[in-house]
């Protein structure tokens, strides 16, 4: 196992673990362009001018928002229009060490099953604890090998 990959897997967890519950809800409904505007008080108008573009740009943009299309340079100027610093993103569903485990893990199984039902067919069958003796060892082995995300 890579320990450099470890190290920084769990790092970003520690990092994104408090992030996780608020993603859903951390969205205002109409945006954050829109949301921020307007507790500023800020007319689309006004923002427009601010950023150098139509006030139907503005308009545009948090339409482009709330529908996720929004290139992410755009709510970059809105947000230093409106004097906010952008915090751009991305919050693991699960622990990154978790999903590489689960991921290998399944490689694992995938790998071992032609080995399994040739087993059943010559009447060698190996136990269940073996088979997951087997299927853990061989997933540690699979956890940083290249081309794990390969067919995911």
């Amino acid at each position: 196992m890579n320990p450099d990959r470890l190290a920084i897997r769990r790092q970003l967890d520690r990092r994104t673990i408090p992030l996780r519950g608020l993603t859903a809800s951390l969205t205002p409904h109409r945006g954050w362009i829109r949301a921020i505007r307007d507790a500023l008080g800020m007319s689309a108008s006004e923002l427009g001018v601010r950023m150098g573009v139509r006030q139907q740009t503005i308009h545009d943009l948090e339409v482009s928002e709330r529908s996720r299309t929004i290139q992410l340079d755009t709510p970059a100027r809105a947000a230093n229009a409106m004097d906010c610093d952008l915090v751009y993103a991305f919050i693991p569903r699960t622990s990154l060490d978790e999903s590489v485990r689960s991921r290998a893990r399944r490689e694992a199984a995938e790998h071992l099953q032609p080995v399994a039902h040739h087993g059943r067919l010559e009447n060698q069958a190996v136990g269940n604890t073996e088979t997951e003796a087997l299927l853990d060892d061989l997933a540690e082995r699979f956890i940083d090998r290249r081309g794990l995300w390969a067919d995911a």
